[in-house]
């Protein structure tokens, strides 16, 4: 028995024709690159930075002043845990109002649609527009994690309250509790371990994302890493890549090991 293969379609000229095209216009955008100058400056660059990696700035990182890489770390620290607390806290009121099983689903609708916009814009994006409003520093840093954490925690948090087993609730509002009382004694207890987890693994989050925030001036220290690399300081910008790893791996740890014992 024959098998009835079907022969691919030929292959059309336009599209032969725009592909030709488009090979000639990158091979002429490639030849006028000069590769030897490239090349040159590469290798220097590359030779810098390994002498850089292997001889890290370390008195840069015993400066205890306000100059030095401690106050940097901290500060850093400082705005992920402060950025972490305001939408832990904040949160929680979108979470209510986008969950279904406690406002309805028409509320639920807007509150969802709140948390999804606030989710659209990053950390940079807000940051940059919190150093226009409040000026260059840890504060606008502070506000620009705060506000963009509430997207994701918000959403996590009604998703872990739609969830909920609703039987404290209906038990209380079948003995007349107000609205308040079945939120502090039924809602928030059900839920609040997943809420403790989400705002720890936030925080893991927040962490990474105050090291870029002194790019745009918001604090931290990115705004010294960003200067290091502009100024080819590669000692210093090995010192400080290093520091944040380490950081960040202790903080990443720390916070898993929290999580678990939470579960």
């Amino acid at each position: 028995m024959k098998m009835n293969i079907p022969k691919a379609p030929p292959i059309k000229k336009q599209t032969i024709f725009y592909a030709i095209v488009l090979i000639f216009v990158i091979v002429w955008g490639l030849s006028g690159i000069n590769y030897k100058g490239i090349m040159a400056s590469a290798g220097g660059t590359i030779r810098a930075m390994g002498r850089g990696i292997l001889y890290p700035d370390i008195e840069y990182l015993t400066n205890m002043t306000i100059d030095g890489l401690p106050y940097a770390i901290v500060e850093t620290l400082a705005i992920a845990i402060a950025g972490t607390f305001i939408s832990g806290i904040l949160s929680v009121p979108f979470a209510l109002l986008a969950s279904q099983n406690i406002v309805g689903k028409r509320v639920s609708r807007i509150g969802k649609f709140l948390i999804t916009s606030i989710r659209v814009f990053p950390e940079l994006i807000l940051a940059i527009i919190f150093v226009k409003i409040v000026g260059p520093g840890a504060v606008a840093g502070v506000m620009a994690l705060g506000i963009h954490s509430i997207g994701m925690l918000g959403k996590l948090f009604s998703e872990s309250i739609e969830s909920m087993d609703m039987g404290p609730v209906e038990a209380l509002e079948a003995s007349g509790a107000s609205a308040v009382q079945k939120l502090f004694h039924a809602v928030i207890p059900t839920v609040m371990t997943d809420l403790m987890g989400f705002t720890l693994y936030r925080f893991e989050i927040n962490t990474r994302a105050a090291s870029t925030l002194g790019i745009v001036g918001a604090g931290g220290i990115g705004a010294p890493l960003i200067f290091s690399i502009g100024s080819r300081n590669w000692s210093r910008v090995s010192i400080i890549v290093i520091t944040l790893i380490i950081t960040v791996i202790i903080v990443d740890m720390i916070s898993g090991s929290i999580r678990k014992r939470l579960q």
